[in-house]
């Protein structure tokens, strides 16, 4: 799944909408363009116009994944989200894809909190299991489990449906495999891999490499010693 930044503000808003205020739902172009600039539970916060949002809907029915309606009597036309048509998620699932679309990577617990008006989970469990069921989709996982960071005390939750736009470095596990076509070898490296997937992986390893190099330095620095000096004293095999 590659989507856009603006078609991922623009899905996750019809979903929110649909779940938190379903008397004002289907969305004129209007309205999606307000929730999609709003300043309190996004991030990042955008400003996005009229035409951003019309042409990410045209990107999103293209994909199957939402609709416009319009019908006599209407003054504009409306548009909505299908995600229980294309996916077959439930409103649980959806309402935690939806928080993470306009929000950004967040714990179960955050999440829990944030989807309690939609959902009302009764417990985390419940938020991880159902989180778990979205990352084993196949032929390709909806959400991820990120490492902890530094600092952090938990692990966060990040959707997929960007693509590469995510930090594939703090990823606790390589990226889940897109499938290649049966009787395709196109594109195909050892396993069945793409040329494309190989390349992330070898980018999430270079980008551990990376972390770890740092942490390295830093400790070497605390400790008053060259990084050289420590790995040239280490013995050999």
């Amino acid at each position: 799944m590659d989507l856009t930044a603006e078609d991922v503000r623009v899905l996750g808003c019809l979903i929110e909408k649909e779940l938190t205020t379903p008397e004002q739902y289907p969305l004129t172009t209007n309205s999606l363009r307000l929730a999609c600039n709003q300043k309190t539970n996004r991030e990042p916060v955008v400003d996005y116009s009229d035409v951003d949002v019309d042409q990410a809907m045209l990107r999103l029915r293209q994909a199957g994944l939402a609709r416009t309606v319009s019908s006599q009597g209407m003054r504009a036309s409306k548009h909505k989200h299908v995600l229980g048509e294309a996916w077959g998620l439930d409103r649980r699932a959806q309402a935690l894809l939806g928080a993470l679309l306009v929000r950004g990577p967040q714990t179960a617990g955050e999440l829990r909190t944030r989807t309690d008006r939609a959902a009302g989970f009764e417990s985390l469990g419940e938020v991880e299991s159902v989180l778990a069921s979205l990352a084993a989709r196949t032929p390709e996982a909806l959400v991820v489990r990120l490492e902890r960071r530094p600092g952090q005390k938990e692990e966060r939750w990040a959707h997929l449906l960007c693509g590469d736009d995510i930090d594939v470095s703090h990823l606790d596990a390589p990226r889940p495999v897109r499938v290649v076509a049966s009787g395709s070898s196109a594109g195909a490296g050892s396993g069945g891999l793409t040329v494309a997937e190989l390349s992330r992986r070898v980018e999430a390893l270079e980008g551990r490499l990376a972390g770890l190099t740092a942490r390295f330095d830093a400790l070497c620095e605390q400790l008053g010693v060259e990084p050289d000096s420590v790995t040239d004293a280490a013995p050999a095999g």
